[in-house]
């Protein structure tokens, strides 16, 4: 194994527990029991496990009901509904809409997802959203029926929905303004400006900061950070994604939240304590644990 791809050590535990709200263990090396282990050896006891997909979402749901301090969201990600309605996974071919088959598809992964999302193990309706970024234009349609379909889902069953916003941010907020967003309303892995925070304030939504806002070209999302209302924000790592500095290219995985703790603190100048306890009440409360 290369350095490159070798883990990253265990950094210094954190002294006040707190939780992961979005990770992928099923993308991970190792087993669910391992990763557990780590990240509580260095303070991290409850994580969000994130469903992207049909299998994806079944997979979380039963492992959080499998472990206590597991929670699941579950979603067809925003990339998973063209893919789905058009056969391609950039939404840009009309091969499944000429097939006439897509919505019907689309339909059926919806309903699998309502189902989970009953559960009492399901915490959160996600990750959900647009993201124009790895989409073309033929799959925006198709993206934002699945995301008013989860924003309806996410409030008929009373959980957390889960955002996921690339490169899509006014179309996201005008999507949840029309739909009226869930009660809590998680912003996953913030990608906004100090700007677009000030809306997710006045609106209430939560934003959760993943290892990114370590990176050096990072200043917008540190600049969110530094106004965001500290009952607001949370942490993730969106691993096996994200890995904070100085450990970026090598995978990520729960127990390096503390990293991105403890730069986050010195971003907002508080202490690595009083900021982890913060986010650990934000967590339960956004995900009603």
């Amino acid at each position: 194994m290369s350095a490159k791809d070798a883990p990253p050590p265990l950094p210094e535990p954190l002294l006040v527990e707190v939780a992961d709200s979005h990770t992928h263990m099923d993308l991970q090396s190792g087993t669910v029991e391992e990763a557990l282990i780590k990240a509580a050896a260095v303070g991290v006891t409850t994580v969000v496990q994130v469903g992207c997909d049909v299998k994806g979402s079944q997979w979380a749901a039963e492992t959080a009901a499998a472990h206590e301090n597991v929670h699941a969201a579950v979603a067809l990600h925003p990339n998973e509904a063209p893919r789905i309605v058009l056969g391609d996974p950039d939404g840009r071919s009309r091969q499944g809409a000429r097939r006439g088959g897509g919505d019907a598809a689309l339909d059926d992964a919806l309903n699998e997802i309502d189902r989970l999302a009953a559960l009492p193990h399901v915490r959160g309706v996600g990750e959900t959203g647009l993201d124009f970024f790895r989409t073309g234009p033929e799959g925006v349609a198709a993206q934002e029926r699945s995301f008013r379909a989860h924003i309806e889902i996410a409030k008929r069953h009373g959980k957390a929905l889960v955002i996921h916003d690339r490169e899509a941010h006014a179309d996201v907020l005008r999507v949840l303004d029309e739909e009226g967003a869930p009660e809590r309303t998680v912003f996953h892995c913030y990608s906004g400006d100090a700007e677009m925070a000030g809306i997710c304030a006045a609106k209430g939504y939560y934003m959760s900061f993943a290892g990114n806002v370590t990176f050096k070209n990072a200043q917008p999302l540190r600049d969110a950070l530094a106004v965001a209302p500290l009952e607001l924000v949370l942490v993730e790592t969106d691993a096996p994604f994200l890995t904070p500095a100085p450990f970026r290219g090598r995978p990520n995985a729960p127990y390096l939240i503390p990293v991105t703790v403890r730069a986050m603190a010195e971003v907002r100048g508080m202490g690595e304590n009083e900021l982890a306890g913060a986010i650990a009440a934000n967590t339960a409360r956004a995900f009603d644990y």
